[in-house]
């Protein structure tokens, strides 16, 4: 009797297929943590954004009337106004100091450059809160600033600068600059360590000045980390809460009110669950279509 040919067994992978499995069997416990603690309550959130709810009790289905109510909502438009405002002190302010300060300190090799870094990114380990206060203490009626200025001979100045609608936001967004100014500077000096020395020894001996050789050489070779820099600190302006509500709780008016402040001032003040999360879903679209346009327009120039 001839053999039977062999048969290969069901319901058991090959194990070429095994082996192109294995990547994403590691990968597994990250995304079921990912899709447990980031995916879930986002898409939870967008459920409850199409509901009336004050947070128990029962709910009315009301489609997207509170996206469109959000339209007209003075207090939603300067809420998304201020954020906007806020990204120029988060982001663009402490780009470029940071860009030139690593410049400076690249250029010169001052000594002690590990203990400088460790002082000059401290506000990233610093609690907010603790910042927060910190801040409403030097700027009160009675606090360090308005005391310096009166040192100085410019008592007109004084003022509460948190309760002066028209210096408050600018004094959240000084705040936000010294806390980011630190992680800026220091990636940009991750990057500028990576150039070559023989490329600015070169500039030197053509008789490139600083200036020239920041621009020539320095400004194209940190393109990444500027990229990387602005991500980080435009979500860290969009999604700014506990400053702004240690120090004004979005006051005077709303003229420091953020959206993510509005989230909590709607779901657990107002009791607007589905208006809360209405917001909140736009501040998600908001951040993630303004770091796609930073992350995309980083990598065509580079």
């Amino acid at each position: 009797m001839a053999p039977r040919p062999a048969t290969r067994r069901r319901g058991r992978p090959s194990a070429v297929a095994r082996s192109a499995l294995t990547p994403y069997l590691f990968l597994l416990p990250a995304l079921l943590v990912y899709g447990a603690f980031s995916l879930y309550p986002l898409v939870r959130a967008a459920q409850f954004s199409l509901f009336e709810w004050k947070g128990f009790g029962s709910s009315t289905f009301v489609g997207l009337r509170n996206y469109l109510d959000l339209v007209a909502d003075e207090d939603f438009r300067a809420a998304i106004g201020n954020a906007l405002v806020l990204i120029a002190f988060y982001a663009v302010i402490p780009l470029a100091i940071g860009l030139v300060l690593a410049a400076i300190l690249r250029r010169g090799q001052v000594r002690g450059m590990g203990f400088f870094r460790t002082v000059v990114f401290l506000p990233q380990v610093i609690a907010l809160v603790v910042v927060a206060v910190a801040w409403r203490q030097i700027y009160a009626p009675t606090g360090l600033l308005n005391d310096l200025l009166r040192v100085v001979g410019l008592e007109s100045l004084t003022r509460g600068w948190l309760g002066d609608p028209g210096t408050a936001l600018a004094a959240v967004g000084f705040i936000g600059t010294w806390v980011e100014m630190g992680l800026v500077m220091l990636l940009m000096l991750s990057g500028m360590s990576r150039i070559p020395a023989e490329l600015f020894e070169a500039a030197r001996l053509d008789g490139a000045g600083a200036v020239r050789e920041f621009f020539a050489i320095t400004l194209p070779a940190v393109r990444g980390e500027i990229s990387v820099a602005l991500v980080l600190t435009i979500i860290a302006a969009l999604k700014t809460f506990d400053l702004v509500y240690m120090t004004t709780s979005g006051g005077p008016g709303n003229t420091t009110t953020v959206p993510s402040f509005e989230v909590y001032f709607r779901a657990f003040e107002l009791r607007e669950v589905g208006s809360a999360s209405a917001v909140a879903i736009v501040l998600t679209l908001l951040i993630f279509a303004i770091n796609v346009g930073v992350t995309r327009i980083g990598e065509r120039e580079a």
